[in-house]
């Protein structure tokens, strides 16, 4: 959980005070990519890390990953131009893929199946208070000291966790005969996942989709893919096993997964946008808006994992925690600028609800489905969807809100107020409206940097003026809550094919008479040193 903790703050937590970075380091045009750094390497890592964990156990590879991530926060820290921070968050995201995935995997190693709900139930909650704090800590740390500190801060949590993990966790190691590396495999997932992600997110905002930049990124992404598939059907230890789709389990599972982060980011990326930009609602940053969400998922995700671990059905929960989900969704198709901060609220707790209740199923169930010896290669693969699946449908959505501002601004340049303010003194960059000037219209600094200007002119045409930058903002905000309101929908869908998912699959019971691999260890060893009377008995 400390581990957990401190991998999901830094995520949260540099959001807040990326402008801070970019106005020190002198590097806007950089500024996604400090981001896109940590994204590529803890993503393209996780599925590395998940089959190295197998073979080698996780145990100096858990404590060997934190260190990686400690070294990456305290050289971000000492970072004196963007070149050195984007480097030096790519190291982060090295160290923070396999912190991700042994956290999860070591469950498994160290709980019965029956027990495990409770614990990723924990693990989700703990993923959900780090996005609710890490906003606001991100923010009081620059605003009190400075944007370094976001990086120290790290040091002492990592610090705290691999002096608990050296002394208390197992040394757990499967007997696994062949402990072969597929270096093939894992270069060319490499080379997969790197031009995928990169296609995802530079499209339709660095370069258009159809360039030949991104088609080039598609092409190489998809000749690695056939090489990585015939490759993995190949060698005796893959990285990722192709057998593993003929599980239903791993399947539906792995689909339910990449569904619904799709609609997941897609309703946290815009929840903000829509609140402060539509509604109205001033917030010093992220974190307070969408606080009700991950209170409801913090929630929801610990009360889940706990009825997984009484009733052993995962099923069922699953069924309906991604209905209330979905429901969740679909109510923000509605959404405009009638709504009120209440309403939005409630709909962001059942959104935040219905996610939560199923953050503790998809995991265990894959765990549950296979030999305890892939565990973590199992759970870089859940980690590995729901990484794409948010990465895929935030370039979606994102593409979807452009193309349809640009439909419904199609004349907001011949509006009377763009004509009004490009007349006055300094209005002429304000008079600039297009996708990415817009924000700056609907914020509340923005507009009252207008209302400043206007109030400048004489005062008989300052009425005037007023009344058309209302009729203005009014048509904006218009075009952005119809624009919003179409990515709900496709959220929506996307999040019924999650529940459908999840009706296929299969539920298998969570054998409480499985021993944890703790426990088949020191039975083992009796059995060696002549110590049980169960010596000779088969395994079961």
């Amino acid at each position: 959980m400390l581990a957990m903790l401190v991998a999901a703050l830094d995520q949260t937590i540099v959001a807040t005070a990326l402008p801070q970075i970019v106005s020190s380091l002198k590097g806007l045009s950089y500024f996604s990519w400090v981001t896109t750094a940590y994204l590529l390497t803890s993503t393209v890592t996780v599925p590395i890390y998940g089959k190295l964990s197998d073979i080698y156990g996780r145990r100096g590879l858990f404590l060997l990953s934190i260190g990686i991530f400690l070294v990456g926060s305290m050289l971000s820290g000492l970072s004196q131009n963007m070149t050195e921070l984007i480097l030096f968050r790519g190291l982060q995201g090295i160290g923070a893929g396999a912190m991700m995935v042994n956290a999860m995997a070591v469950i498994g190693d160290i709980f019965t199946p029956q027990e495990r709900g409770r614990y990723q139930g924990f693990m989700g909650g703990i993923f959900g208070l780090a996005t609710i704090i890490g906003p606001f800590l991100g923010g009081w740390i620059t605003d009190h000291y400075s944007w370094h500190w976001i990086f120290y801060i790290n040091v002492p949590i990592g610090i705290l966790a691999i002096a608990v993990l050296a002394s208390s966790m197992p040394k757990i190691v499967h007997n696994i005969k062949d402990r072969s590396i597929d270096y093939l495999g894992a270069l060319l997932i490499m080379v997969f996942l790197v031009p995928l992600l990169l296609a995802f997110v530079w499209g339709g905002s660095q370069y258009p989709w159809g360039s030949w930049q991104i088609i080039g990124l598609f092409v190489v992404a998809v000749a690695a893919l056939v090489g990585f598939v015939i490759t993995e059907h190949k060698v005796h230890e893959p990285i990722l096993s192709p057998s593993l789709f003929r599980n239903k389990v791993f399947t539906y599972s792995n689909l339910a997964v990449f569904f619904s982060a799709m609609g997941m980011f897609g309703a946290i990326m815009f929840i903000p946008l829509f609140a402060q930009g539509v509604v109205g609602i001033s917030a010093t940053n992220s974190g307070a808006i969408l606080m009700p969400m991950m209170i409801g998922m913090m929630i929801t995700s610990a009360v889940g994992g706990q009825i997984i671990s009484r009733s052993g059905n995962y099923k069922i929960l699953g069924i309906i925690g991604m209905t209330i989900a979905t429901i969740g969704v679909f109510l923000f198709v509605n959404v405009g600028i009638a709504t009120s901060s209440t309403t939005l609220t409630l709909r962001m707790i059942i959104l935040g609800m219905g996610l939560g209740a199923t953050m503790p199923i998809f995991i265990l169930a894959v765990q549950n489905a296979f030999p305890r010896e892939r565990l973590g290669e199992l759970t870089a693969a859940v980690q590995l969807f729901r990484s794409l699946g948010g990465t895929v449908g935030t370039a979606i959505f994102g593409g979807v809100m452009n193309a349809e501002l640009a439909s419904r601004l199609t004349n907001i340049q011949n509006t009377p107020f763009v004509s009004d303010v490009a007349q006055l003194p300094g209005g002429a960059a304000i008079s600039q409206v297009n996708g990415n000037t817009l924000q700056g219209f609907l914020s509340p600094a923005g507009q009252a940097q207008i209302r400043a200007l206007i109030s400048q002119v004489p005062a008989n045409l300052q009425g005037q003026i007023n009344s058309d930058f209302n009729q203005f903002l009014a048509t904006i905000k218009s075009a952005v809550s119809i624009s919003i309101d179409h990515i709900y929908t496709i959220g929506a869908v996307l999040m019924v094919l999650a529940v459908i998912s999840v009706i296929f699959l299969p539920q298998i019971s969570l054998h409480p008479s499985k021993r944890p691999a703790l426990e088949e260890a020191a039975v083992e060893l009796d059995e060696e040193l002549g110590l049980s009377d169960k010596a000779h008995e088969p395994e079961i």
